[in-house]
């Protein structure tokens, strides 16, 4: 194909796509649109006070300030000069009641995307459009997620599973002030409920589902005294499998069961107003099955299923298993010294993993037949496994918290990571013997000194800047003890070390009691990060630092006599050196950095309640990201390319959008409710997420660019007068659309889809 003939090809492709995916995003602003006009309408409805009828005039309920501690302290977020989302309340229990796992967060906040080629045990999270593809167990991402005030730095951490949540706060753009050094994209924060002092209280939850899905989840808080609580919660989910294997002879007849079951138990000591301390204690075990490639799913020269495809049946010849333990513990102190506190955050966190996949998708290869389904050119049958790891964490954060003039917070933090990383080949076609075996080891420490200060100028306006100095370390060692190709074995070694300062200075006006407007710059900070795959390759790669600086500014309002509130910003930010993972060479994937990346775009949040039966939240996000690097170059596959050739083989993807950034993302939500003859409430609750057109790697590939996906849910429920018992009916994936979400491009057209329409009923009992 010429470059010109390429060159229109590629531009009908985009024109196409753009035309695929404008629908919800115009759904979504109309939606917004509506709300600003029809609440007051509504309103106007109402009677009077004081009608003839005798009945009093009846307004949409105001909605309550949603408090978050996005800056290390309990604030309105209307009055935090940065871009935050927060899920909670019913969202998070529709999600939760259906067996999803963290990835069901994807879309339901602007800019925010999540995806995994491990399944359940390894999200990736994309913020802006900046996330990491790289799938290997060292692998760091430039999203935080902390869980409780505690970092989970490897990505086997950040999968632990949803449960007795009272919100998830999304922190977009760079926060490497308060949060470290591998937060330049965000910071995804959930927060457990607490344990109350002289409070007994808790609740059950079960629910039934499709594929002989279990859902039971569970939590008691229980009064010790009248200075000590204890709060236990617990999950069960299972699912039995529900796609057939329908290769000659499988090692596994059936695929895409789990069990996965997750507890925490928190212990709060406070004698009074001045010290309290808080013990949590949590461990998950995930035992099931690994993400299914599925081997030539996708229509050569589109990114259309091939026809007939079946959801609910793969043809593979190699073993599938996933095993996941994860533990940690945490123990929180804090002194209050009138207006002035300090916290200690001690914490401590495990896992051990191995997780193994038929990566080919398919059974046989081209040269040892029978094999299918399509042309597989040879097989591959891999695992990672997590044998060894432990990650030690200290922070100290001393902070005022006067009422009135400056206040400000100073912290030390201290990070310590020991992993050991071990990579397995198999051969499918001997019986799935091992025929390969490599080991990483790495440690890696980090300290880190910040501060920041809020000082208001005047009575409308605030000003807010932070510093962070870090130092991060890595020493890494990886060894390739048997080659799957006959290769000798070999050692390599890295020791990447680097410092920085980030930064973060914002303002916010006060226009009105209602309005708020604000501006954001800040620089954020991924430390090095080594790649030793040494199973398929014979050198490791290292990614140098890289550094974003963002501008950002907004408004958040409350509307409508408080009965809606909205956030709406425009940012804009460039990353220098970003880590990318991309295949040089064959199946060997390397870290690489681009010379520079941008992105812009703009981001809306809208909560309201526009009649008191009726509460709807819609979001929405663009985001264009280009990276701008002439020299840099990927592996070309099979498949039909969209970018120019670079001499000596691969393309060159200057200009290309990052990967798994979609321009488009948005959710809508709506609850509806009315009142039962017996004093309770029937109610309606509907969800939707939009994630448009993104590329799956680095390279643009007809095959690879992932079609926008519109996924929907509807749940119908009854809830007793006193609120203490709900019945539920609901449904994920109503539409029962199937795509591809993902895929590996060095083999086949394996890909990788989302999951199909489910149904079920949930039972919740509070006490």
């Amino acid at each position: 194909m010429t470059h010109e003939a390429r060159t229109t090809r590629a531009a009908r492709h985009r024109t196409a796509g753009r035309h695929a995916e404008g629908l919800f995003p115009m759904m979504v602003l109309a939606a917004a649109a509506s709300l600003a006009v029809s609440a007051p309408a509504n309103a106007q409805q109402e009677p009077p006070a004081g009608a003839k009828d005798g009945t009093e005039a009846r307004t949409p309920t105001r909605l309550e300030a949603v408090i978050v501690t996005a800056e290390r302290r309990g604030e309105n977020v209307r009055d935090v000069p940065n871009a935050i989302s927060v899920l909670q309340g019913d969202l998070l229990d529709v999600l939760g009641s259906s067996g999803q796992d963290v990835r069901s967060m994807s879309a339901r906040t602007p800019s925010l995307n999540i995806e995994s080629s491990f399944g359940r045990a390894f999200p990736r999270f994309y913020i802006r459009g900046l996330g990491n593809t790289d799938f290997d167990l060292n692998a760091s991402q430039p999203v935080s997620l902390l869980l409780d005030d505690v970092v989970q730095e490897n990505p086997l951490l950040k999968g632990f599973p949803m449960f007795d949540i009272a919100r998830v706060e999304v922190l977009r753009g760079p926060q490497g002030t308060l949060f470290g050094r591998n937060s330049p994209a965000g910071v995804i924060k959930f927060e457990s409920e607490l344990p109350r002092l002289g409070k007994s209280a808790g609740y059950v939850s079960l629910g039934i589902g499709s594929y002989h899905a279990l859902n039971a989840e569970g939590a008691m808080n229980i009064p010790i005294s009248d200075t000590l609580a204890a709060r236990a919660s617990f999950l069960s989910q299972s699912r039995g499998d529900w796609v057939t294997n329908t290769a000659p002879n499988p090692p596994n007849p059936g695929l895409e069961g789990y069990n996965d079951r997750a507890a925490r138990f928190q212990l709060l000591y406070q004698p009074g107003t001045q010290f309290s301390a808080l013990v949590n204690v949590h461990g998950r075990a995930l035992k099931g099955t690994a993400r299914l490639f599925r081997a030539n799913i996708i229509k050569p020269g589109t990114n259309d299923l091939i026809d007939n495809f079946d959801v609910h049946q793969v043809s593979m010849d190699g073993r599938n298993s996933q095993e996941v333990n994860t533990d940690g513990e945490s123990v929180r102190l804090k002194w209050t010294f009138g207006d002035v506190s300090l916290t200690s955050i001690t914490a401590h966190e495990h896992v051990w993993a191995l997780s193994r996949a038929d990566v080919d998708g398919g059974y046989g290869a081209a040269f040892a037949p029978p094999s299918g389904p399509g042309v597989i050119p040879f097989p591959v049958e891999t695992a990672d496994g997590l044998p060894k790891h432990r990650q030690l964490t200290q922070e100290l954060r001393l902070q005022s918290d006067y009422k009135t003039g400056l206040n400000w917070l100073a912290g030390l933090y201290y990070f310590d990571e020991r992993i050991v990383v071990d990579s397995f080949s198999y051969d499918s076609l001997k019986g799935n013997v091992q025929n390969g075996y490599a080991q990483q080891k790495q440690d890696n420490k980090a300290a880190a000194a910040y501060g920041s200060l809020i000082y208001p100028l005047g009575d409308d306006l605030k000003l807010r800047g932070g510093l962070r100095y870090t130092h991060d370390s890595k020493d890494f060692t990886a060894t390739r003890y048997q080659s799957p190709f006959g290769a000798p074995n070999v050692t390599a070694s890295a020791a990447p070390r680097d410092s920085d300062v980030s930064w973060d200075l914002s303002a916010t006006y006060t226009l009105n009691k209602d309005v708020n407007l604000y501006a954001r710059a800040a620089k954020g900070f991924r430390a090095p990060t080594v790649q030793g795959r040494l199973l398929f390759g014979d050198t490791i790669s290292v990614g140098d630092s890289e550094r974003v600086l963002s501008f950002e500014a907004g408004t958040k309002a409350n509307l409508l006599d408080k009965r809606a509130q909205v956030s709406f910003n425009v940012f804009r930010y460039t990353v220098k050196n970003q880590q990318l993972t991309a295949r040089k060479t064959g199946t060997f994937y390397e870290e690489i950095n681009a010379e520079r990346t941008v992105g812009q775009g703009f981001e809306l949040d809208l909560r309201a309640n526009v009649t008191d039966n009726l509460l709807v939240s819609a979001s929405l996000s663009r985001n264009s990201t280009h990276i701008r690097d002439k020299n840099l170059v990927a592996t070309s596959c099979n498949c039909t390319n969209l970018n120019p050739p670079a001499p000596g083989g691969g393309v060159y993807v200057d200009g290309n959008p990052l990967p798994q950034a979609p321009a488009w993302v948005g959710s809508l939500t709506a609850r509806y409710s009315t009142p039962a003859p017996n004093g309770g409430e029937f109610y309606a609750f509907t969800d939707w997420s939009y994630r448009g057109r993104a590329n799956n790697g680095l390279a643009e590939y007809v095959e690879y660019t992932l079609k926008p996906l519109l996924e929907g849910g509807l749940r119908l429920g009854y809830v007793s007068p006193k609120g203490n018992f709900e019945a539920a009916v609901f449904g994920r994936n109503i539409t029962n659309k199937i795509q591809a979400t993902g895929g590996l491009d060095f083999n086949n057209l394996a890909g990788m889809v989302n999951e199909p329409r489910t149904f079920g009923i949930q039972l919740r009992s509070s006490f």
